[in-house]
């Protein structure tokens, strides 16, 4: 069985705005986001990203704005992201089992790389990127500024989060 990193996306692997990022030139990748998914990635983890974009639901912005934004995560990360899975729905106009804190987004990349949760990590800058980690078996660690609820472990940023990760990794794997 395979192991994973799922990273949601605004406030993990690009700068949160404040508002839906879906506009290339405001779409900045994170300092430490590409050494941190080389670091991953040499540690033998699959990279996934999952991420909600309600935008797509709310007409301000379509698929291939998002499939842009990640084409150019895709090359500032070298190539290295394995998958990417986007939830475009949103209760106010249609329910989705993938929009986080729904798992379908993670049990559909648990299948297709036939991943063992118990080796797997979500990292998020939400409470609800937990909530989807935990429904499916997977360890979360919340990062950015701001403690929610006192969620634990809660960390900087995607380098903490990674340096985390491979500190508890056993050794060999």
């Amino acid at each position: 069985m395979n192991k994973a990193v799922f990273l949601d996306r605004d406030g993990v692997l690009n700068m949160e705005i404040g508002e839906y990022v879906w506009e290339l030139e405001k779409f900045v990748v994170l300092d430490g986001v590409p050494e941190s998914l080389a670091r991953l990635k040499a540690a033998g983890f699959y990279l996934v990203v999952v991420t909600n974009q309600a935008g797509i639901a709310k007409g301000l912005y379509t698929a291939a704005h998002v499939q842009a934004c990640h084409h150019k995560l895709q090359v500032a990360a070298g190539g290295l992201i394995d998958a990417f899975y986007f939830a475009p729905g949103h209760p106010s106009v249609s329910e989705s089992l993938s929009r986080k804190p729904g798992s379908l987004m993670l049990e559909k990349a648990l299948a297709r790389f036939q991943l063992d949760a118990a080796r797997c990590w979500m990292v998020g800058d939400r409470l609800r990127d937990m909530e989807a980690g935990h429904r499916v078996g997977v360890r979360g660690i919340l990062v950015g500024p701001e403690a929610q609820a006192g969620y634990q472990p809660h960390v900087a940023d995607l380098r903490a989060a990674t340096n985390l990760i491979l500190a508890t990794e056993p050794a060999g794997h």
